[in-house]
């Protein structure tokens, strides 16, 4: 398992250099582009660190759910899976080594976003650190997600179309501050995996975090990211038997 989960990840992450270090520019630009906007808007307080956790966390959601259901998707409707299907690679390497891969190019565009968020809001950078523990369990989360995405849809149309959503929900229930939402989107925030990596990193710019409701947020990521991955080998190996 270890040594075809090492190959494959270094396999995605050569091609992955190569064909989406554009688009992590296009995620990180957008995200600082989000937080000026809001610049306008939100003067500070918990309004200012909701929205700097998550412009931040829209970058992964970028890259590790949007793309990623856009890889899987294509590389089903291509006959991709069949490669892979003839290699003596277990499932579970294929859809962690490509998460894994995808994930790890969120890291520099997440903590540009985060830096320059916090000069921009005046917010303490002390605990910043906190983001090598929200960066790879949120990864972990939106992968899973992105990569069950494009291996469930029938068409490759319909992987980038739920992507696109699923940003596009990241980014509404994400980076607007929660107090200002109305009851059905406060209840769909709760239900978005990435709304905890925002939570634990929001409360990274308190002067004393509570390091109890952090712990708990990280947890409810990394549960997550275990059911998506393991939802999305499952969807590999159907689809790849097809």
């Amino acid at each position: 398992m270890l040594p075809a989960l090492a190959a494959v990840y270094r396999a995605q992450l050569s091609r992955a250099r190569v064909a989406r270090i554009p688009l992590l520019f296009v995620a990180t630009f957008q995200s600082v582009g989000i937080m000026i906007l809001m610049r306008g808007v939100v003067d500070g307080g918990d309004e200012a660190r909701a929205v700097v956790a998550g412009s931040s966390v829209l970058v992964v959601a970028f890259v590790a759910l949007n793309l990623l259901a856009q890889y899987f998707g294509q590389l089903r409707a291509s006959g991709g899976l069949d490669h892979y299907a003839t290699l003596p690679v277990p499932p579970a390497a294929v859809v962690l080594g490509a998460a894994g891969a995808y994930a790890s190019f969120t890291v520099p565009g997440t903590a540009v976003t985060a830096v320059t968020g916090s000069v921009l809001f005046g917010l303490p950078m002390g605990h910043l650190w906190l983001l090598a523990a929200v960066v790879p369990l949120a990864g972990a989360a939106l992968a899973g997600l992105g990569a069950a995405l494009g291996l469930l849809a029938t068409r490759q149309e319909l992987a980038t179309l739920c992507g696109q959503l699923g940003m596009s929900a990241a980014l509404l229930l994400g980076v607007l501050p929660a107090g200002r939402m109305p009851g059905p989107l406060a209840l769909a925030r709760d239900l978005l995996p990435s709304t905890y990596g925002v939570e634990a990193l929001a409360r990274a710019f308190d002067a004393r975090p509570d390091w109890s409701l952090v712990a708990a947020d990280l947890g409810v990521c990394a549960a997550v990211g275990v059911l998506s991955l393991a939802v999305a080998t499952l969807a590999y190996r159907r689809a790849a038997v097809r």
